[in-house]
């Protein structure tokens, strides 16, 4: 299936809440009434892109069809849509130097482990040597649940009992890559509430142990965001900026859910680029993220 075919499928919820208000009016060209701009506007916060958003949203797109009248409405929010999401753009993929360590963060429950499986199962496919480190002692069967994903990925997992030091196992888990030859070093964390201010700070901790043993590490920082949130989602990124420096966000479930739209919100308003989405539950069911095929995926 084409990437933009698989955004639309996973969006479906979303573009359907779009439709249901507006779908007959997005195939008119030239500047939308005020009666169409409501409507629109209803649309757009029912698919929680939010109001800050959305005011720039319409703005931009107006302006885009006084500009080329020839466009009509959904053609001018997707090219807008694309272009709000793309202003800043990172791959979720290993540089030069190896190994290449990134840490995957977020709270509980936003699909970390899951994303971290998928991610190794990938760059294994690749060709890359991957190990994954279970820096989650803080959640039960957590470092059990990883084993099982690395058994799929077909990848190298460093473990150590529940309740041990997040950065000893971090640390653990660099030196063996160091060791061994390995590219790519993903470090699952515990699923940290933002407003737990002690167990952020751990985070900061592990985040130093790599670096003392990987100058330069983490060389990528993923926060992963749960799709079905909306909203809620920019506060929790908000808590993180201000511990981490964030290198990228992951998108979980957006298959799932009908407030698809936050991502847009999610990118204008933290300013941070999206570089993967999660769009179901299979080994293979994540994309790196496409403004283009996204915003045809939400208008089309």
């Amino acid at each position: 299936m084409e990437l933009w075919s698989r955004f639309r499928a996973g969006l479906s919820r979303t573009r359907e809440r779009i439709g249901a208000q507006v779908g007959g009016l997005l195939g008119r060209a030239g500047a939308p009434d005020e009666a169409t701009l409501a409507r629109l506007e209803e649309a757009l916060l029912a698919a929680d892109v939010g109001p800050a958003t959305t005011e720039r949203l319409l703005a931009l797109a107006g302006e885009r069809l006084r500009r080329e009248p020839e466009l009509d409405l959904r053609q001018a929010l997707e090219r807008c849509a694309a272009e709000m999401v793309g202003a800043a753009r990172a791959r979720f993929a290993p540089g030069d130097d190896a190994p290449w360590v990134a840490l995957i963060v977020g709270v509980n429950g936003v699909g970390k482990t899951t994303l971290a499986g998928k991610l190794a199962a990938g760059f294994a496919r690749d060709g890359l040597r991957t190990m994954l480190v279970a820096a989650d002692t803080f959640r039960a069967a957590a470092a059990e649940q990883l084993e099982v994903w690395a058994g799929r990925a077909g990848v190298e997992l460093v473990r150590a009992k529940p309740g041990a030091d997040p950065a000893a196992v971090a640390h653990d888990g660099v030196s063996a890559a160091l060791a061994r030859g390995h590219r790519v070093v993903l470090v699952d964390t515990a699923g940290r509430l933002h407003t737990r201010h002690n167990l952020m700070a751990e985070l900061g901790k592990v985040a130093r142990v790599c670096s003392r043993l990987k100058p330069g590490a983490p060389h990528h920082t993923l926060l992963v965001l749960d799709g079905t949130l909306g909203q809620n989602g920019i506060a929790q990124a908000r808590e993180f900026q201000r511990l981490l420096p964030l290198t990228s966000l992951a998108v979980n479930k957006l298959d799932g859910t009908a407030r698809g739209g936050a991502v847009l919100a999610i990118a204008d308003q933290l300013g941070l680029p999206i570089s993967v989405v999660g769009l179901g539950e299979g080994l293979d069911d994540w994309e790196p993220f496409e403004p283009e095929a996204f915003a045809r995926g939400l208008f089309e």
